[in-house]
């Protein structure tokens, strides 16, 4: 089979097409043939300075779709042919795919293949900002870091169906500002000031609710633009940036809180919670809620110019590499 992975690290360059065997699974696993794999800035991470990768080569890809190949021992509810999408922990990038059979997810009627390789990354993450970890309620205000990406797409719309008052984004340039606006978005501003542009949109009160990819002092910054009550969530640190810390003097004055999610730590932790949570969060694709919009597909010899599209930070919605017709 044809897979990509890289073997040092550094710029796009660096992934190669190889030749393999095709995997077999193991017990409670499931070998994928995979049609389409999603292209995130986790695997750009892991290829430019080895993010959650445990030794070289190495192969990313964190999301794909497709049919189930072969099913291990022990494992119960799928079967051979099944149209499905998988979590996985790597090794996206490749015509045969293993997964935790407790991260395969099968398709509900009506949702193809293109479109089911967008969300086992985006979708469930979404849903947990806007509900499970962010608790956005009815009139309440969100200001989203990255509105114009895949994450930030699904989650204007989320917002936007869950009855928030007000929903901003922040985004990079104006291509993405215009993006971000066609999905729910009221305004959109720039990373320099939007501290500043939240309280000037907001009458000096600040936001309910900040959702934070980005990390070091943007968390910071984050914290001001919150109003009286006011939550901020961590859920990515995309500027490689030290962590930053809160503590009481930053929350107790005006009750702010602070939270954080991963859906991959998530698929670690707590492998049942993921998947009630994916299964909830598909129900918002296959009703209309969500529609996120693959914005650039490329053939699976071509990873190394998707990674340079979405790590040149000029990417918007979801990409995608073709694995197969």
């Amino acid at each position: 089979m044809r897979a990509v992975e890289f073997h040092e690290y550094g710029a796009p360059e660096v992934l190669q097409v190889v030749q393999t065997a095709a995997p077999e699974p193991g017990p409670g696993q499931v070998a994928i043939e995979a049609v389409w794999a999603g292209v995130n800035f986790a695997d750009v991470k892991a290829r430019a300075e080895g993010y959650r990768v445990a030794s070289l080569p190495y192969r990313p890809g964190l999301e794909v779709s497709g049919r189930i190949r072969t099913v291990g021992e022990g494992v119960e509810g799928l079967r051979a042919g099944q149209k499905i999408a998988a979590l996985v922990d790597g090794g996206g990038y490749a015509e045969v795919v293993l997964a935790e059979a407790a991260r395969v997810f099968p398709l509900p009627d009506g949702l193809d293949l293109r479109t089911a390789a967008t969300l086992p990354t985006v979708l469930p993450t979404a849903h947990a900002l806007v509900h499970e970890v962010g608790r956005l309620r009815a009139g309440e205000s969100v200001l989203v870091h990255g509105a114009a990406g895949g994450i930030g797409t699904a989650v204007g719309q989320l917002a936007r169906a869950a009855g928030a008052g007000a929903v901003y984004g922040v985004a990079s340039s104006d291509a993405k500002a215009d993006y971000a606006l066609k999905h729910g978005y009221d305004e959109v501003f720039r990373p320099a000031t939007f501290e500043t542009d939240v309280r000037r949109a907001t009458g000096g009160r600040g936001v309910d609710l900040v959702l934070d990819p980005v990390g070091g002092d943007t968390l910071r910054r984050g914290l001001e633009a919150l109003a009286v009550f006011g939550r901020l969530v961590s859920f990515g640190n995309a500027s490689g940036a030290e962590p930053w810390r809160a503590g009481q003097g930053e929350l107790y004055a005006q009750g702010r809180s602070i939270g954080g999610f991963s859906v991959l730590a998530l698929a670690q932790s707590a492998p049942d919670a993921l998947r009630a949570l994916t299964e909830h969060a598909l129900r918002t694709v296959r009703d209309g809620t969500v529609v996120l919009p693959v914005t650039a597909e490329f053939p699976l010899s071509d990873a190394a110019d998707a990674h340079q599209l979405i790590g040149g930070r000029t990417s918007t919605g979801k990409l995608l590499l073709r694995i197969s017709d």
